[in-house]
């Protein structure tokens, strides 16, 4: 019995020290939310080979442009070369090298698409958490803006703006921000709500903060999750809509180019000559496919039921 005893006290005194001898058990370090939030989507397979296949298509058409031999603007060129060494996706109908349209195509299509996620973002969050932390007439006047916007047929108002004030890349992404911002601020409305009930809201306005500095000093850091998942799912919601005014001949205009308008002018070659199709084409569907990859990973990370990554 009285071994049994040396054991235990021997083993308790064993856990009440650390390595170094210093007594008391080290607790593990605690780690930050946002330790957490990267750890998971790091995790996450699928958004992080969606990274690095997004990162490759930004720098080869930021890098190779630098290299390539040929301009997007030279129509020097035999038409309908077909692919070749110093052609790898042929030539247009009006001798220009298709590689270097897929490349300047792509350029815009990311700065059309980006621009469009921020303005979206800034104008939703704004709208959503003053409508949802003042409540009242505020509340009730931005919902039905929104609703006023929402009713709105979005492709068809942006391609009769687009016609009436040009093609421009950035008249079409102003002209796409401003029919794409409803859907941020609703969620952004119903999460502010939430939020506004908590006490860390109500300690705030007792120590005398004003509206913008609850606002944006504690409502919307709190909201971070829902607005990068939103801001990111934006921007391949942006690269479509861009796509199909574009092909539709309601979007940019030449000089400008982007993947959208590069297809439009290659369509009808997708039996005879699919490579001039389907180069601008596959760029397209992987940008908005690795897009959607990276915003569901973020919405796993920064979901706190979401123990296990899913892919």
């Amino acid at each position: 019995m009285a071994d049994l005893n040396s054991i235990e006290a021997g083993s308790e005194s064993g856990r009440d020290k650390n390595p170094d001898g210093s007594g008391a058990e080290a607790l593990p370090e605690a780690r930050s939310q946002g330790t957490m939030v990267l750890r998971k989507f790091l995790r996450h397979k699928l958004a992080m080979g969606s990274v690095v296949v997004l990162a490759l298509i930004i720098l080869a058409s930021i890098i190779v442009p630098l290299f390539y031999p040929h301009s997007f603007a030279d129509a020097s060129f035999s038409s309908y070369v077909d692919p070749s060494g110093e052609h790898p996706l042929g030539t247009t109908q009006v001798g220009k090298d298709m590689m270097a349209q897929v490349l300047r195509g792509t350029q815009f299509s990311l700065l059309i698409a980006i621009t469009v996620a921020f303005l979206t973002t800034v104008i939703g969050v704004v709208l959503g958490a003053l409508a949802g932390y003042l409540g009242g007439f505020t509340d009730s006047a931005i919902s039905r803006l929104t609703d006023l916007f929402l009713i709105v047929p979005s492709i068809a108002a942006a391609a009769i703006m687009v016609r009436v004030f040009d093609g421009s890349w950035y008249v079409v992404a102003l002209v796409l921000a401003m029919f794409a911002w409803m859907p941020i601020a609703r969620i952004t409305r119903a999460e502010a709500m939430s939020l506004s009930q908590r006490e860390f809201i109500e300690a705030a306005r007792a120590s005398g903060a004003g509206t913008g500095r609850v606002v944006f000093k504690h409502l919307v850091p709190n909201m971070v999750g829902t607005i990068t998942v939103n801001a990111t799912l934006a921007v391949a919601q942006a690269v479509l809509a861009e796509a199909a005014l574009s092909f539709i001949g309601l979007g940019v205009q030449i000089p400008d180019t982007s993947l959208g308008l590069v297809i439009s002018e290659n369509y009808e070659q997708m039996q005879g000559r699919p490579w001039l199709f389907f180069g601008a084409f596959t760029v397209l569907v992987l940008i908005s496919l690795t897009i959607n990859f990276i915003g569901d990973g973020l919405r796993d990370a920064f979901d706190p039921r979401q123990r296990k990554v899913k892919a």
